[in-house]
């Protein structure tokens, strides 16, 4: 440690006198400075190359846990600590997770809807929950620019989004709508959501029946219920939002779009990506020979 200190303000102090002040033999330093590297510094100076293009691809909101889920997805074999302690020393961090609980006021749930998912937020097979919410980006001038999301469980990919000046039940059936587009075939899916009065209307509730969805609904109160979609907006407006200031609509669309398209969504893609490669080889059969 001490030598690591007189070689970081070696530009700034003589050797001699910082190897004075400190306790230790000049001879000493040089012969620490000189030595080569162990096989475990060269790999964390490699590893350490590899987060530093991570977290800087990510314009900086990545922590530990997701970069070492990525390093995970590329084949390194590093723990989370290891990956914290790289970051803290080369002086890198994310953008901590503000823990926030709150109720939300609930509408009238319609007689025949039940809250189907109740909580099970597992999804073995694509396309069978998805969960849907609202939430508002705030505009210069005390406006805001309102965005719906449809997100598929198994997965976590917004497959669907929406995004407008007003919030109503227009908003909502265009993100629905674009769910379904990329939806392969006319399975049954579970749609879960809160009470919300674009949610409870008739309308989205014939669009659903229509499209073969089921309606869900959470229970009174409850923001639990819907808690992948709140994860996804409170991660939305900690590494974008909230580090940007919109002074147009059209700006706050393009940096949402941006956001969801070339940041959220291919993340997620590479990690399901691995997930099936790391699914294939445990079911390969292994080769004896001899």
């Amino acid at each position: 440690m001490k030598y690591r200190m007189i070689e970081r303000c070696r530009e700034a102090y003589p050797i001699r006198l910082m190897c004075r002040c400190l306790k230790v033999s000049p001879g000493g330093f040089y012969d620490w400075r000189d030595r080569p590297l162990s096989p475990r510094a060269r790999e964390n100076q490699r590893l350490l190359e590899r987060i530093r293009v991570l977290h800087a691809e990510s314009d900086g909101v990545l922590g530990a846990p997701r970069i070492c889920d990525d390093l995970h997805d590329e084949g390194e074999t590093c723990g989370e600590n290891r990956v914290a302690r790289l970051m803290r020393l080369d002086g890198l961090q994310g953008i901590p997770c503000k823990k926030k609980h709150r109720n939300k006021p609930s509408g009238t749930r319609p007689s025949d809807v039940a809250n189907h998912l109740a909580r099970d937020f597992a999804a073995e097979e694509p396309n069978t929950k998805w969960v849907t919410d609202i939430t508002y980006i705030r505009i210069v001038g005390g406006v805001f620019l309102y965005l719906c999301v449809v997100i598929d469980l198994y997965s976590g990919l917004v497959v669907g989004w929406s995004m407008s000046r007003t919030q109503n039940r227009q908003l909502v059936l265009q993100a629905v709508l674009m769910a379904l587009w990329q939806r392969a075939s006319r399975q049954p899916v579970i749609l879960h959501s809160d009470r919300g009065c674009q949610f409870t209307s008739d309308e989205y509730q014939r669009f659903l029946k229509g499209h073969n969805l089921t309606c869900s609904m959470s229970g009174v109160g409850s923001c639990a219920d819907n808690a992948a979609c709140e994860g996804f907006f409170g991660m939305l407006k900690r590494e974008r939002v909230n580090r940007r200031r919109y002074d147009s609509h059209a700006e706050a669309r393009v940096d949402i779009f941006d956001y969801i398209e070339r940041f959220y969504n291919p993340r997620k893609r590479r990690k399901l990506e691995a997930l099936k490669r790391k699914k294939s080889n445990l079911t390969q059969p292994s080769v004896v020979t001899g």
